[in-house]
């Protein structure tokens, strides 16, 4: 490995820049932007092409979240509700 290192076989690219950065706003001379229905086209098949890429979860995952949804709501409720019984309670032991 340390014969091919220095043989240059796997040396970094040289990443030097050979000018200034353009502005944000400036296009580059040479790219010139293609017509509206091609970019709406282009875009509409990189849609379909991410789309293709999703899994949906089963039924029965699907029915898993649910059911973990709806507990972890029923407890955050009746930890709420705790508080409020016991904040209520101290202010009227408190302010009669």
């Amino acid at each position: 490995m340390a014969d091919s290192i220095a043989d240059g076989a796997m040396a970094p690219k040289d990443r030097t820049k050979t000018g200034a950065t353009r502005a944000r706003g400036e296009a580059a001379p040479d790219e010139k932007k293609a017509n509206v229905f091609k970019r709406i086209w282009i875009f509409i098949t990189q849609v379909i092409a991410e789309m293709k890429k999703v899994v949906y979860p089963t039924g029965e995952e699907t029915w898993t979240y649910f059911v973990v949804v709806v507990v972890f709501v029923a407890a955050i409720m009746a930890f709420t509700g705790l508080l409020d019984l016991g904040f209520g309670k101290l202010n009227a032991l408190i302010f009669g």
